[in-house]
């Protein structure tokens, strides 16, 4: 089983980035599922109706998010809708789901998406204890795989949940810094792991964002607005998944980066 998991869709040129690329390399590497982070995929915040359906056309099956899942609150239906889950430690209360099962042909995928709270500035509930709650309701469920984006700032936080799941899911990414690391892996349990998987984005900027209010914030320490290019060369940053069904296990996990230019 091959899935293949986009990080973070970062604005319009995000978003084009996918529609250009996604429909060719779902042929080359004979994709099964597609799953993509979109917690940025409206203008650099939240997700709309739109947005949503501009990607499911060009070919992302479900949807993960992070802290800003609900930037855009007049679209929280999007959860009720579309194939979409928030981060599962959201306190009680929330709208939307922060997992689900993903049925694509044959196969059964647990999916869950997971927030970080070092550095985060949300009061989550604990990220640790929550995956243990969720993986106990599904313990008897003939699973094919299980894939966790793990929504975080810190590095630290990432790599111990890694630990903390391996051998018990297929694979742990990290999404939320926009730029991917270089320490793909599988464990000898069989999970794979990236800290972070990048982003699709503007390429020339800093994680997406125009780079040139950025460095006048760091030069001035004032805050100045986010702008987000919507021409120019774009990354797309993602990682091939191949998982034995039979055991859950990963037996590949491929970083895939591509740049394209959108005018």
């Amino acid at each position: 089983m091959n899935i293949l998991f986009i990080g973070d869709i970062n604005g319009k040129i995000g978003r084009q980035a996918v529609v250009k690329i996604l429909p060719k390399l779902k042929r080359a590497e004979k994709i099964d599922l597609v799953i993509a982070n979109a917690e940025n995929a409206a203008h650099g915040v939240g997700v709309t109706e739109e947005t949503l359906k501009e990607l499911m056309a060009a070919g992302v099956d479900y949807f993960t998010t992070g802290d800003h899942a609900f930037d855009k609150i007049k679209q929280v239906d999007c959860y009720e809708k579309f194939p979409i889950i928030r981060p599962a430690n959201y306190p009680a209360g929330a709208p939307g789901q922060g997992y689900a099962i993903v049925i694509k042909g044959k196969y059964k995928i647990l999916l869950v998406n997971l927030l970080g709270r070092v550095f985060m500035s949300g009061d989550y509930d604990c990220p640790f204890r929550k995956i243990d709650e969720i993986l106990a309701m599904f313990a008897k469920e003939n699973i094919s795989a299980i894939i966790i984006d793990i929504h975080a700032e810190a590095t630290s936080e990432k790599i111990s949940l890694k630990h903390y799941l391996d051998g018990r899911v297929s694979a742990v990414l990290g999404t939320h810094t926009h730029v991917m690391t270089a320490d793909a892996e599988i464990s000898n349990e069989g999970t794979a792991y990236i800290t972070d998987v990048g982003m699709a984005g503007f390429a020339d900027g800093c994680i997406g964002v125009d780079k040139e209010d950025i460095i006048k914030t760091f030069l001035t320490q004032i805050k100045y607005p986010h702008a987000f290019p919507e021409k120019g060369r774009a990354i797309f940053s993602s990682v091939l998944l191949t998982i034995d069904p039979k055991n859950k296990k990963a037996k590949k996990i491929k970083p895939i980066i591509k740049t394209t230019n959108i005018e």
